[in-house]
């Protein structure tokens, strides 16, 4: 006995599993990523909190290591945006990622002058790299900025999206 292609079954638009099934699960996964998320941010903000109480001296180390927490938070919460605006929309929005990569370059940029002005003994090697890594995430904050500015004039300028 022959068996037939399936290739020859389908017309281009159909497919072997129903695009609703599909759909379906797809926005299972995203609500549950979703509700893992602000479980996750839940968390980090409790730990946050814990640990600014506990920090002794809290000026400066323990301020340094809030914002740094907070922004952790911050970041979690836009990706959680992220996935709900994907859940809700049906597409991923790119300023949202442009904003997260942003507040994190942000973030590292911030622990990093803070680690500079903390250390007692800075090698000049430590020193050096310190500062390019500053500058490195400098131009990454500056270039997706800009690619945020891009897509913002893009979207004006073609009200359709």
């Amino acid at each position: 006995m022959r068996y037939r292609s399936v290739r020859g079954l389908l017309s281009k638009n159909d497919s072997l599993i129903p695009v609703t099934f599909i759909d379906k699960l797809e926005d299972i996964l995203h609500g549950f990523l979703g509700i893992i998320l602000f479980i996750i941010s839940v968390l980090a903000a409790g730990y946050t909190l814990n640990r600014l109480i506990e920090t002794r001296p809290f000026f400066p180390v323990g301020m340094i290591q809030g914002i740094n927490d907070i922004l952790f938070v911050i970041i979690i919460l836009e990706i959680m945006r992220t996935v709900i605006v994907r859940f809700t929309d049906g597409i991923f929005q790119l300023d949202n990622f442009l904003i997260i990569g942003v507040i994190a370059a942000v973030r590292h940029i911030l622990t990093v002058g803070a680690s500079l002005t903390m250390e007692k003994e800075k090698t000049d090697e430590y020193f050096n790299r310190s500062l390019i890594e500053m500058g490195v995430n400098t131009g990454i904050v500056l270039a997706l900025v800009f690619a945020l500015f891009l897509s913002r004039a893009a979207r004006k300028g073609n009200p359709s999206k």
